[in-house]
């Protein structure tokens, strides 16, 4: 039996989500809160299908919901989540198996996600569905301040195009998060390159907001890829 009604998220407004969406979050692990531009913004950057995305609904309150990014031969299952008291009762496990016949509906062969180290319960349920772990992503932040070291050698801003471009030229598969497809929908996408004295030299993409920078990915091409990226943080600094 059924735990719940599945409703497609396009029948909700942006502000419906974010109120269901912050109350299954209020005990995770890490903070996320998301308010109505946030939410734009995510389904834009992420191609999310709001016709194909879900809700979970018993009567009129809402108990959880989960979205689907959509494109070519890929989906991205995002946002899953369930009110803390009605979860451990097949919400979740009806949410999942919803964008999972909705991949198939629209016929693609791939579908990821992420899972935050620790969450037994949703890593049980994926796994139980047919998923396996391809790779372990660490998350970093760091406060404002100085670098430890300076770099001497040579550094040259690239334009959007020039960003877009050069992590065109990452080896796949990638983040949803940062693949370029997601790099590209986002505003104010920049980077720079640096050449050291000793023949090393990189890249570094990222997204600047306007109090913080986001979405940092970097190559080294040759050489050292310490020298290299103590480099690309120290000019990032200095900007």
């Amino acid at each position: 039996m059924n735990p719940c009604q599945l409703v497609p998220a396009s029948h909700f407004t942006l502000e419906q989500l974010v109120e269901a969406y912050n109350h299954t979050r209020v005990d995770y692990m890490v903070p996320m809160p998301m308010n109505a531009a946030r939410l734009a913004e995510y389904i834009h950057v992420y191609d999310v299908d709001m016709e194909q995305s879900v809700v979970a609904v018993d009567g009129e309150r809402v108990l959880g919901l989960a979205m689907l990014g959509v494109r070519p031969d890929r989906a991205w299952v995002t946002r899953l989540g369930v009110l803390p008291n009605r979860r451990r009762r097949g919400v979740g496990e009806a949410l999942l198996l919803y964008l999972l016949a909705a991949s198939d509906r629209l016929g693609i062969s791939l579908v990821t996600l992420d899972v935050i180290k620790g969450n037994l319960p949703a890593h049980t349920l994926f796994v139980k569905w047919g998923f396996h772990e391809t790779r372990e992503m660490i998350i970093l932040r760091r406060p404002p301040g100085p670098p430890q070291h300076t770099a001497a050698g040579r550094c040259r801003w690239l334009s959007r195009a020039e960003a877009l471009a050069v992590a065109q030229t990452r080896p796949r598969p990638l983040t949803w998060i940062n693949d370029t497809a997601s790099l590209a929908h986002a505003d104010c996408v920049l980077g720079l390159t640096v050449n050291l004295p000793c023949g090393s030299r990189g890249w570094l993409v990222f997204q600047k907001h306007r109090y913080y920078l986001t979405r940092l990915t970097m190559a080294t091409v040759e050489g050292d890829p310490t020298a290299v990226g103590r480099a690309l943080f120290y000019y990032l600094y200095q900007a």
